[in-house]
C-alpha cells in the first residue's frame, strides 16, 4: 500500500525504494529465463507467443485485483519479455552451437 507522501522528495524516494525492489526481482526472474533456455528446443520454443499471451491474461487480471492499471502492466510486460525473449534466444543459440 503506498504512502501518503508529503513532498516531491518523499516521492522519489519512495519510488527510488521500489526501483531498488523492481530491478531485484528484474534479476531474479532473469536466472530463470536463463535457465528456461536449457529446456527449449528451439528459437520457437523461446519465443512461445501463446505462453506470452498466458502472461499478459495473468498479469493484467492481478494488475486489476491489486489496484494497478492493466494497460501500463500489459505495456510493461511486453516490453520486459521482449527483452528477456532476446536475452533467451542469444542464451539458447550458445548452449546449441557447437564449440571450435
Amino acid at each position: 500500500m503506498a504512502v501518503t507522501c508529503t513532498s516531491l522528495e518523499h516521492v522519489r524516494e519512495n519510488i527510488d525504494r521500489l526501483d531498488r525492489q523492481i530491478v531485484a526481482l528484474l534479476a531474479e526472474r532473469g536466472s530463470f529465463v536463463s535457465q528456461a533456455a536449457r529446456f527449449k528446443k528451439d528459437s520457437d520454443g523461446v519465443k512461445a507467443p501463446q505462453r506470452v499471451e498466458q502472461v499478459i491474461s495473468k498479469v493484467r487480471d492481478l494488475a486489476q485485483t491489486l489496484g494497478a492499471n492493466p494497460d501500463v502492466t500489459e505495456q510493461v510486460y511486453r516490453a520486459m519479455i521482449a527483452a528477456f525473449i532476446q536475452q533467451e534466444l542469444a542464451e539458447h543459440a550458445a548452449l546449441v552451437q557447437p564449440t571450435t
